[in-house]
């Protein structure tokens, strides 16, 4: 059997993939159910964070609202601060030192030139695909 152009020879790797695989579906099915209405799935935390910075400085928990409101979209904690951290690593977004509990980030120019991209190019996808479903 061959997986991802890899040979599986020993059953026992058969089988462990079998067991991923599953665990993986099993998880995204109660995590992300199917319907018309929620697409949130396909919302990444990365646009979505730099586009709430592009309003102004906030710090996470303003970050949860703002996305709520604007996306309609609930990013819990760990993917929050996951996303932020790998946006910081990046050079996408800084915090700021206030001396507070709560650390505000601030959108860098580097950060503002990727989510102009980012939100040009969804634009794009957007217009050709509401025209193709003129057509339909």
């Amino acid at each position: 059997m061959e997986v991802f152009g890899e040979k599986y020879i020993d059953a026992n790797h058969n089988l462990d993939y079998y067991y991923v695989v599953r665990y993986i579906v099993l998880r995204n099915k109660r995590r992300y159910p199917v319907s018309n209405k929620s697409f949130s799935r396909f919302s990444d935390p990365t646009i979505l964070i730099l586009a709430s910075l592009a309003d102004g400085e906030k710090h996470g928990y303003a970050m949860m609202e703002d996305i709520e409101q604007m996306a309609g979209v609930r990013l819990g904690p760990g993917t929050l601060y996951g996303a932020i951290s790998r946006l910081e690593q990046q050079g996408l977004i800084c915090s700021l030192d206030t001396g507070d509990r709560r650390r505000p980030y601030r959108l860098t120019p580097s950060g503002a030139k990727a989510l102009q991209e980012q939100l040009t190019s969804l634009q794009n996808i957007a217009v050709i695909g509401l025209k193709r479903l003129e057509r339909t």
